[in-house]
């Protein structure tokens, strides 16, 4: 078996795509039918990105050519995260999945904190406390936007963001989590629909919203995330599922949120910790935490 760094091409993203897909749909069974294409073309691009801002992070496993596991994560300003860990069925109980995370950790050697978010994985879980983290069992929301429960915006004007707000950004990441997203920032505004920023005299916030995915959420304040929360969700499209995942306990602000306009709450993974308390207010990337 062969372990080696993650190139930046089309060959190696297509690799990690295959090894995910196997891995989760063992998991979690088969994607739903007519899933969005935008999903994948996202998912090959971050694989593209992270290969290129953090090459000693990403790791893949060969056998004879054939992809088995893939480690991706990435080191922001101390702060060391997994972005996707996943072994195919058959390589799985072998130790595979043990030398993709040693690889993958080596990066973030030096960092006092470490995040990402976690799937139900049972195998990786023990992996995972192993490695000295924290496990925060999560919620998530799903469900159609109530929009008779949509309340006036009050006094917190949201706008559209774009380059001009990265210092903002970068800001209030560094307030929850100790760390700029940095150039993760510039991919997330490329490929997500929209962000939405907050910026008053009381505090600021932004959130990135995908189709009915809220892919990302921090703010200096429960009101300020709550309002860009509500904000995001009122912009979903008709007819469009509304999704957020990777609640902690100390993000009932969002749960009530959801209950609120209509969703339904469920459970689902954990966000992993070490070093540090789950940022809040905050809703986590999956990809960049």
């Amino acid at each position: 078996m062969l372990i080696r760094r993650l190139q930046d091409s089309a060959a190696d993203a297509e690799a990690v795509q295959t090894v995910s897909r196997r891995a989760f749909t063992a998991l979690y069974g088969p994607p739903p039918a007519g899933q969005d294409p935008r999903g994948s073309v996202m998912r090959l691009a971050r694989t593209r990105h992270l290969a290129a801002t953090d090459p000693g992070g990403c790791w893949i496993a060969e056998q004879d050519g054939e992809p088995l596991g893939i480690a991706l994560s990435l080191r922001r300003e101390g702060v060391w995260m997994l972005s996707l860990f996943a072994v195919v069925p058959k390589a799985q109980g072998k130790g595979v999945g043990r030398l993709l995370l040693e690889h993958a950790a080596g990066h973030g050697r030096g960092c006092l904190r470490g995040l990402f978010c976690a799937s139900s994985s049972p195998a990786a879980a023990r992996r995972y406390r192993q490695a000295g983290f924290t496990l925060h069992p999560t919620m998530k929301l799903t469900g159609a936007v109530d929009r008779s429960k949509l309340l006036d915006p009050g006094d917190i004007p949201v706008h559209l963001g774009g380059p001009a707000h990265t210092h903002l950004l970068d800001s209030v990441d560094r307030r929850l989590r100790g760390a700029a997203h940095g150039p993760d920032h510039e991919f997330m505004r490329a490929h997500f629909e929209e962000l939405l920023v907050a910026d008053t005299l009381a505090g600021s916030g932004y959130c990135y919203r995908d189709g009915g995915v809220v892919r990302l959420l921090a703010a200096t304040s429960k009101r300020i995330a709550a309002r860009l929360l509500r904000e995001a969700l009122a912009r979903v499209p008709d007819g469009t599922e509304a999704q957020l995942e990777f609640l902690t306990a100390d993000q009932e602000w969002a749960v009530d949120v959801g209950l609120e306009l209509g969703l339904t709450l469920g459970t689902a993974g954990y966000l992993a910790v070490r070093g540090m308390k789950p940022p809040a207010p905050y809703i986590p990337s999956s990809a960049f935490v």
